[in-house]
């Protein structure tokens, strides 16, 4: 009965609000790199409640044997995660254009998708792999996460994952080393110098590994594993620097974007596009039944899709520190994504919110590609008071892994 009032909660509030309540300005949406007019309603709408929608659960299998059995009021941040990932699995397995029709079947690579965040210990991306891998990064069992957490314990998981093979690269100290994200990749062992460095920009028609003077011929890749890109900014001390504004809109521009993360202090928000001065996101703070569905089979999937009155804020409203989320499936694709960025963002902007630099700078330590980490928790690590739960003054916080 239960999993039945659910789904008519999540589809109380039609989308007609949504329209009804969008500014009444000129300006086009943009969700996750594709441009909508606001006559173009069902459009726009299919876009929005494809995406995978992971909220706060309840009722499954407590985290470690002796953990919590429901993440509600400490697993947002976690859930944004989860949702920001998903948007490069279905990236990488059934493609951006894709679209979710609830009276239709999915391909088995859909539900093969679900299957890695249903909450429960042997899924690859769930509630309790994630916050079991978070221990690794000194936060308990059951404690709130900043946006760049969230992004190294993803950055671990995805090296269990066999099926995806994909690599996640967290930057580091607002910076993107492409020398760096080759040798996560195993690609290349080495670049030699060339000018697609700090502020340069490659020729027109020219690629981004092109432009560094690389030889192809000898240093190809055998093969590109696809790769999500997380940017972890601060874009202001207490607030948001207008400065960034429109560079940050930028980025929901590109082809390449898989949403951001962030929020205000202890909520997080998945933010999948804007439409003027305010922000669209998804909204995990809804706590569901946990679904129960066998290995293999195919998951009830009515609230895994957000078919309510989507949210906005303004730009303004947001703390500043998020995490910018990117997907290049393809060497082409981080190529496309590598000039957008020198063009639009680094080229055009006097104060930048990120680098994007050639080779690991020589004061960093050296760089090592991340290997399977060994985890060992036995759940107990859980913190006992939920009072503890925003003592923490981090809210979100950039760490230097």
């Amino acid at each position: 009965m239960e999993s039945v009032l659910a789904k008519y909660e999540n589809q109380v509030n039609v989308f007609s609000e949504f329209l009804e309540a969008l500014p009444d300005v000129d300006e086009p949406v943009w969700i996750l790199g594709a441009c909508y007019d606001l006559k173009e309603k069902s459009e726009l709408l299919s876009d929005v409640r494809s995406r995978l929608w992971f909220t706060y659960r309840k009722k499954f299998s407590p985290i470690g044997g002796t953990g919590p059995s429901s993440d509600a009021g400490w697993g947002c941040m976690l859930r944004c995660g989860q949702m920001i990932l998903a948007q490069a699995l279905v990236c990488r397995h059934l493609g951006r254009d894709w679209r979710w029709d609830p009276e239709k079947c999915q391909p088995k690579e859909y539900h093969r998708i679900l299957h890695c965040f249903l909450d429960k210990k042997d899924s690859c991306y769930s509630i309790h792999q994630m916050a079991q891998m978070g221990v690794g990064e000194g936060k308990s069992v059951g404690e709130w996460y900043g946006p760049n957490t969230v992004a190294q314990v993803l950055k671990k998981l995805a090296l269990f994952d066999d099926w995806n093979t994909m690599t996640v690269y967290v930057s580091m100290d607002n910076t993107v080393v492409i020398e760096d994200i080759s040798k996560c990749l195993f690609l290349i062992s080495h670049f030699k110098a060339g000018p697609c460095g700090r502020g340069e920009v490659p020729a027109s028609g020219q690629s981004c590994s092109e432009a560094q003077g690389m030889t192809l011929q000898s240093q190809r890749p055998l093969d590109w594993r696809p790769l999500l890109l997380v940017i972890p900014l601060r874009m202001g001390i207490n607030s948001i620097n207008p400065v960034y504004i429109q560079a940050f809109k930028e980025c929901f521009k590109m082809p390449q974007s898989c949403g951001v993360l962030g929020g205000k202090p202890n909520l997080a928000y998945y933010f999948i596009g804007f439409i003027d001065d305010e922000l669209i996101y998804l909204d995990p703070h809804t706590t569901q039944q946990a679904v129960d569905t066998e290995s293999g089979s195919a998951v009830d999937d009515q609230s895994y899709h957000c078919q309510r009155t989507p949210h906005r804020m303004k730009i303004t409203s947001l703390d500043p520190s998020v995490a910018l989320g990117f997907f290049c499936k393809s060497e082409e694709d981080f190529d496309s994504w590598c000039d957008l960025v020198q063009q639009e963002l680094l080229k055009k902007r006097n104060l930048r919110m990120f680098e994007l630099v050639e080779k690991h700078p020589s004061h960093w330590p050296p760089f090592v590609p991340p290997t399977k980490p060994e985890v060992q928790t036995t759940g107990a690590e859980f913190i006992e008071s939920p009072d503890k739960l925003f003592e923490s003054e981090e809210e979100f916080e950039i760490l230097n892994v």
